[in-house]
């Protein structure tokens, strides 16, 4: 018998099932989301408007109004979207690729960077429009689905290192969008109902110390701090995040993710249905966006131009420049088989902000039909952009051997003529 194989990872199975699932469901999403502008631009659209918009539930807060499919996918599905984001956030933090502080700083860097360019030269553009203020965060958000789905399409010319470094970026990015939901986009508060969150919250908290480990009871549990979020006043799917802290987690440390660690079993189970149904469920209900009547003034307003520029342009700026200060300034190492063009692509990449910039746009214009629509528009032109240009440069980029062999040749041409 030859050598057995050298340990794995404790994530190594769950990152591979994960990127196996987000680059199916990203190009599930990228489906959806055509078909929603299709349908949108169609006879098709006062149907697709209409069912999305019929009121079919109860008035469950008077800021939402009575529940209609929309608010059901973006304030109940969405949440178990925000429940996985939250288990993911857990799992690297505790036992991943974000377990070290050495392993955090390129990410955080980078993470950081790409939000905040990306907001900065939207608040440039839209400087002159007070009422467009609110709308800052909307291009500060990496859609990890839709970029995964990208990388995949390119194969082998993808090397892992990139892979590994979207999927941390954009773990960290869904940190600070979380955040941004949670506190910018939060306006009135009921006291009691988040006081009720806290209790809830802490119950679920003393069951994983005490030892719980019942699945069914936490997500018994994350029901009911869902409905206490939702009527606080914070947006809901935050109650997904926060349940997911709580979820007990074993550690494994050189082996595959423990077969009987709640977390785990949790993550595998929600990923198909966040991957395959939730997100492209989302991407239709929430891309569609009629361009009748829309001329290139439209396109180029300071709401649309604002966030293609925060996207295209602020996330490749502000990812590319962060991860090369710190390699040029030796506080954090280069990804390993990566060359600078195609970290360069996937910084590009990064600019795909689809799913969670259409949220937060949705959050940011509430009530403001016409603001949200040239949201996506905004959305829609600076993800798009992004990928095409991202995707060509990893495409036809050396690979970073050649690179290197390159960049020595010109410094022993130079040498030779000194």
């Amino acid at each position: 018998m030859g050598d057995s194989a050298p340990p794995r990872s404790g994530t190594d199975s769950v990152l591979r099932d994960f990127l196996r699932s987000e680059a199916a469901g990203g190009v599930l999403l990228m489906l959806a989301a055509a078909l929603a502008m299709i349908v949108a631009n169609s006879p098709l659209y006062d149907a697709y408007h209409h069912f999305l918009h019929e009121i079919d539930g109860p008035t469950l807060t008077r800021k939402l109004g009575p529940m209609t499919p929309h608010l059901w996918i973006n304030d109940g599905l969405m949440a178990i979207f925000f429940l996985l984001v939250g288990l993911e956030i857990k799992r690297e933090f505790i036992d991943g690729r974000l377990s070290t502080w050495e392993r955090r700083r390129l990410p955080f860097i980078a993470a950081a960077a790409g939000m905040l360019v990306p907001a900065l030269i939207y608040l440039f553009i839209t400087r002159n429009n007070p009422e467009l203020e609110n709308g800052w965060a909307i291009p500060a958000a990496t859609d990890i689905a839709f970029a995964i789905g990208v990388l995949a399409l390119l194969g082998k010319r993808a090397p892992a290192s990139l892979k590994l470094f979207l999927v941390t970026v954009a773990i960290v990015d869904d940190m600070g969008a979380v955040a941004i939901i949670a506190i910018a986009y939060t306006e009135t508060l009921a006291t009691i109902w988040l006081f009720m969150s806290a209790i809830v919250l802490g119950v679920m908290y003393v069951f994983n110390k005490s030892g719980v480990r019942s699945i069914p009871i936490y997500l018994i549990m994350a029901v009911v701090l869902w409905y206490c979020v939702l009527m606080s006043g914070v947006h809901a799917t935050i109650a997904g995040v926060l349940a997911a802290l709580t979820i007990p987690l074993d550690r494994t440390p050189g082996a595959p993710d423990a077969k009987d660690s709640p977390l785990h079993i949790l993550e595998h189970a929600i990923h198909p249905w966040s991957a395959y149904l939730i997100i492209p469920v989302f991407g239709f209900a929430n891309a569609g966006v009629s361009l009748e009547g829309m001329g290139t003034e439209q396109i180029l307003a300071p709401l649309p131009l604002g966030i293609a520029a925060g996207l295209f342009l602020g996330k490749q700026l502000g990812i590319f420049g962060s991860v090369w200060i710190a390699v040029k300034t030796g506080y954090a190492d280069k990804m390993g088989g990566a060359s600078w063009t195609q970290i360069y692509g996937v910084s590009l990449l990064c600019g795909i902000g689809f799913t969670m910039s259409l949220f937060i746009g949705a959050l940011a214009f509430p009530g403001n039909a016409l603001l949200i629509d040239e949201a996506k528009i905004g959305v829609l032109l600076g993800s798009v952009l992004s990928a095409i240009v991202g995707f060509l440069l990893i495409r036809f980029a050396p690979n970073a051997d050649k690179e290197l062999e390159t960049e020595t040749g010109k410094t022993n041409t130079a040498e030779a003529a000194e």
